[in-house]
């Protein structure tokens, strides 16, 4: 069965299709700029090179069309008609304490997402207009919403609850989520099988380091905590995003720069980050790496504020699950920067680590990066989130 995995953001559409049992990669490609001008759909089916179309794209729903059209191009295509494709999985953001795990999409799905939506704003309401444009085109194709936040519903209330008036939980659900629950998921699973181990029988944590970054500790197969919260500002500064702070600091910003709340929010999700604490550098962090390595005084701060966040957190999940086996680095960051990795694991000698080198600098694959004698490994699984969504999608369907 062929499975098409829908990614919407509020102005992209990411789009793989994947041969269910073979978990073969047929295409893939990216829509960018929907509703703007210069949008394009950028398309590459398995073994060969990019095709790249520059169309206007008025909407989602058009976006989907041409993500259609070129699976079925007869020319370039990689099937003959629709009908061969079997299901669709989209990314869905947040799901809150409705969903636990992956679900076949119907009208009643639908409204309960859309009851997230204020959870998670600029997600949300991206993931509903692209299940509403699939069953505009594929009316008679099964759909199945799997949920960045289903994976760490397994957490415990004392790592979920906030030290807030509880009626904010009973009446609003406020409440640590967590994010990137589908890479997690993948990672830790992937773990298990490098170091040819039951996963049930493992300590984890699985550090996903990108533009959103997120730490999680995975016991046992069970995620008992994670670094993300409510939404996904909490947790590790980021590439734009701050992260853990005060929450005083609103309130005294809001009153020495006369900003409302909604203007100091904007601030702490866009601005802030790398971003801001380099002070505007850069929030890539491949800008940031380079000039860290030529010496940048605003570049070296920031990556070692980074660097020591991260290691602060996972020195909380050791305690968290009093002990670890494996810690894995995943996403653009985790599974591409030897040195950010090196700064995260000269923190953790306690652990009895110690960094292979020569292991650390390849990349590309399934890898341990620790030498045979560490007492803690230390691996880079590069993230599926998309093979994931694939097997949630056929297993659901099946």
């Amino acid at each position: 069965m062929n499975i098409l995995v829908i990614n919407c953001g509020s102005s992209s559409l990411k789009f793989q299709l994947i041969d269910a049992v073979t978990e073969q990669l047929i295409a893939k490609g990216l829509c960018e700029r929907i509703g703007i001008d210069g949008s394009q759909l950028v398309y590459q089916p398995a073994g060969k090179e990019k095709m790249k179309t520059v169309t206007p794209m008025e909407d989602h729903t058009q976006a989907i069309k041409l993500v259609l059209d070129a699976l079925t191009d007869k020319e370039n295509g990689v099937v003959k008609e629709l009908s061969e494709i079997g299901a669709v999985g989209h990314r869905i953001v947040h799901g809150g304490e409705k969903f636990a795990a992956s679900t076949l999409i119907t009208e009643e799905v639908i409204a309960a997402i859309t009851e997230c939506n204020e959870l998670a704003p600029l997600h949300n309401p991206a993931n509903l207009i692209g299940i509403a444009a699939c069953k505009e085109l594929m009316p008679e194709t099964p759909m199945v919403a799997v949920f960045d936040t289903a994976f760490h519903q397994t957490m415990p209330q004392e790592a979920y609850l906030y030290g807030i008036p509880y009626e904010y939980y009973k009446e609003y659900k406020v409440r640590r989520y967590g994010f990137h629950g589908t890479s997690h998921s993948y990672v830790s699973k992937k773990a298990a099988e490098v170091l040819g181990q039951n996963y049930e029988d493992l300590k984890l944590i699985v550090c996903h380091l990108g533009n959103g970054a997120s730490v999680s500790a995975v016991e046992h197969g069970k995620c008992v905590d994670t670094s993300m919260g409510l939404t996904p500002l909490e947790g590790l500064i980021m590439g734009t995003r701050s992260g853990d702070i005060d929450p005083a600091i609103i309130e005294f910003l809001a009153h020495k720069e006369n900003k409302s709340i909604d203007e100091i929010m904007t601030i702490l999700n866009k601005k802030s980050g790398v971003l801001g604490l380099s002070d505007n550098f850069s929030s890539d962090f491949r800008d940031l790496e380079d000039a860290y390595l030529a010496g940048q005084e605003a570049s070296v701060r920031t990556m070692e504020a980074f660097a020591y966040r991260v290691a602060k957190y996972i020195g909380a999940y050791v305690a968290a699950m009093n002990g670890v086996d494996g810690i894995c680095f995943t996403a653009g960051l985790g599974e591409n920067s030897p040195l950010i990795r090196n700064l995260v694991c000269k923190r953790l000698g306690y652990l009895g680590i110690t960094i292979d080198d020569e292991q650390n600098n390849k990349r590309g694959k399934d890898l341990v990066v620790s030498t045979m004698d560490s007492k803690t490994k230390v691996l880079v699984i590069p993230t599926n989130e998309e093979l994931a969504i694939a097997r949630e999608t056929y297993a659901i369907i099946k």
